[in-house]
């Protein structure tokens, strides 16, 4: 069942001066009841994940130059099994949208399992606290944004879609700035940094930019941004730093670098676009020393 919401505009009273231009609102929401079991099957795997433990493995690789060590434990297999389902969940609420069509749906996944697999990085460093269902209880908040803001975006007609669109860009930027300062705080070796850093970005900017460009996938903006913003992460890394400032850095090149590609992509030049990015980039950089 389709939530739907409608808003007619008041007549006009007789002899009135001024013209009123008629027009019906219509908003189109995800079935409440799609929407509440994917949500709490998320949920309920992360809470029960916390009370679960199983002795964890360490899978050891000596490779040329350096030794691969991985660390395993039950809840970071509970993470990847539920960034699984936040996607299959994600396909079977956006199923019923009235607009979807024939089209391919699989972008309107990305966001969501990205959403359901970020909040499972700090409840995997931090005990069950008070802490820990104050980030359980945002991280249920943020998939659920996320599920909605998705299923609205698929109309792109719906008057909607712009707010749906912001949120979208801001939630994707604010997944990508906790990972990064989750994994810069949890003192990783650089593979695994990276191996965190690198499709967070591809994923971020591409799901960013295909909102912003109305559905292309520019992909060598996506391949640029994720080369540029990795050797900047593999730069941080080795400076002493704190996880904030690591975080912040890498955002403001990522923020910066979405901006310099929509810019161009809309206008059709580059030589006169390099002022709002570079403006972006140095105040995020001045934020990251402040903080």
């Amino acid at each position: 069942m389709l939530l739907v919401w409608s808003k007619k505009l008041p007549s006009p009273k007789p002899g009135a001066k001024c013209r009123i231009k008629w027009m019906n609102e219509r908003h189109v929401f995800p079935d409440q009841t799609r929407l509440s079991v994917v949500t709490a099957m998320i949920l309920l795997a992360y809470a029960s994940a916390a009370f679960v433990h199983f002795p964890q493995n360490t899978i050891s690789l000596q490779l040329p130059g350096f030794l691969f060590v991985a660390e395993i434990n039950f809840f970071t297999v509970i993470s990847l099994l539920v960034a699984g389902m936040a996607a299959a969940g994600s396909d079977w609420v956006i199923a019923d949208h009235p607009a979807l069509g024939e089209g391919p749906r699989w972008h309107h996944w990305l966001l969501p399992s990205l959403t359901a697999l970020v909040i499972g990085v700090p409840l995997n460093e931090i005990a069950v606290s008070a802490a820990w269902w104050v980030i359980f209880a945002m991280g249920g908040a943020l998939f659920v944004v996320a599920l909605v803001a998705e299923y609205i975006s698929v109309g792109t007609g719906d008057s909607l879609y712009p707010f749906a669109s912001m949120s979208l860009t801001v939630l994707a930027l604010a997944l990508f700035l906790i990972l990064a300062i989750t994994v810069r705080g949890a003192g990783l070796r650089l593979y695994a940094v990276l191996s965190a850093v690198i499709p967070a970005t591809a994923l971020v900017s591409a799901r960013i930019l295909n909102l912003r460009l109305m559905g292309k996938w520019p992909l060598h903006w996506i391949a640029g941004i994720t080369v540029i913003v990795s050797q900047l992460a593999l730069c941080l890394f080795y400076l002493p730093i704190q996880p904030i400032m690591f975080g912040l850095i890498l955002l403001g090149a990522v923020f910066a670098m979405i901006e310099l590609a929509v810019a161009v992509e809309e206008s059709g030049e580059l030589a006169h676009q390099w002022l709002r990015p570079t403006l972006i980039f140095a105040g995020f950089l001045f934020l990251s020393v402040i903080l």
